[in-house]
């Protein structure tokens, strides 16, 4: 069954993978932006403009859109800055309570949601399901506030009384426009053998490549079913193994050893955990309730591809 959707976040990473899928199948679809340049060129049906963080501009906009879906792919991320983590968490929590409160006054029936898989406490393991807790005690505070702010998103979404809801925790996005793409940070770290392996390397990644999210998010909007869903490949692994296989892929040199303390000093809070605790996504859950599977199984296939 076909739908009016309205993508909040369609000029980001996974929207711009999202809208001509959604179309694809028949759905109207109309982007929700802050500037209508940004939407140029991804054949929507649809424009609106509003601040996510700004409740009245945003009802005014979904209002005038008519959506039955709203889909919350908003994110405000070019690395982990303290000042990307800030606002991001601004638009996880009063965001999506802006966008929730527009949707019932316009009658929407449902909302998908963005959050992220890898935010799991380092506890258990090393492959964690969607009932695991998240790191609301991460000793650094820039972690710590996105965990708190993807909890709240979570609990509002699917508590909302008038809406069916769906939140979707993503893995470890590589493919365009990601930081492991040409031109990504973490891309370049590599090829120029500038991203250390600490020892031990016994964090784990569930990585998924953008078109795999943007495919989920395509099946959480036409589901009858609410919950929290993990979306990742069917390939977790420790950087012990990713870190040094994806060097051998861009033909950069191995990466060089440091110890786990060394390197967190050195790369910072968050890579250093991504590297030595960070545990990988079960995706069993939505295998089985939304019959969603990764087109790209493993990260191997394609995380060096251009």
């Amino acid at each position: 069954m076909t739908a009016r959707v309205l993508v909040a976040g369609a000029t980001g990473v996974i929207g711009r993978a999202l809208v001509p899928l959604l179309s694809a199948r028949g759905h109207h679809v109309t982007a929700l932006v802050r500037e209508p340049s940004g939407a140029a060129g991804l054949g929507l049906d649809g424009v609106v403009v509003a601040d996510a963080l700004d409740a009245e501009a945003v009802r005014a906009a979904v209002l005038s859109a008519r959506p039955e879906v709203v889909v919350h792919q908003l994110t405000e991320l070019r690395g982990p800055t303290a000042e990307g983590l800030e606002r991001t968490a601004r638009l996880r929590t009063e965001g999506t309570a802006h966008l929730i409160a527009a949707a019932d006054a316009t009658g929407a029936r449902r909302m998908v949601a963005q959050s992220i898989a890898f935010a799991t406490a380092p506890r258990g393991g090393p492959v964690l399901t969607e009932d695991a807790p998240l790191h609301l005690d991460a000793p650094d505070p820039g972690w710590a506030l996105t965990a708190r702010a993807i909890t709240e998103l979570e609990q509002r979404v699917l508590s909302a009384a008038n809406l069916s809801g769906i939140v979707l925790r993503y893995g470890t996005l590589y493919g365009p426009g990601t930081l492991y793409h040409r031109g990504g940070a973490i891309r370049d770290a590599v090829a120029r053998g500038r991203l250390p392996l600490p020892e031990p390397a016994t964090g784990v990644t569930s990585f998924l490549h953008v078109e795999d999210a943007a495919r989920a998010a395509v099946r959480a909007v036409e589901a009858d079913t609410d919950g929290v869903f993990n979306v990742a490949d069917d390939d977790p692994a420790e950087a012990a193994v990713w870190l040094p296989e994806y060097a051998r892929l861009l033909g950069a040199p191995p990466p060089r050893t440091v110890p786990a303390p060394l390197a967190e000093r050195l790369l910072g809070w968050l890579t250093g955990h991504q590297l030595t605790a960070m545990r990988g996504a079960s995706n069993d859950r939505i295998r089985q309730t939304l019959d969603w599977k990764p087109s790209i199984p493993s990260w191997r296939t394609g995380l060096a591809a251009d």
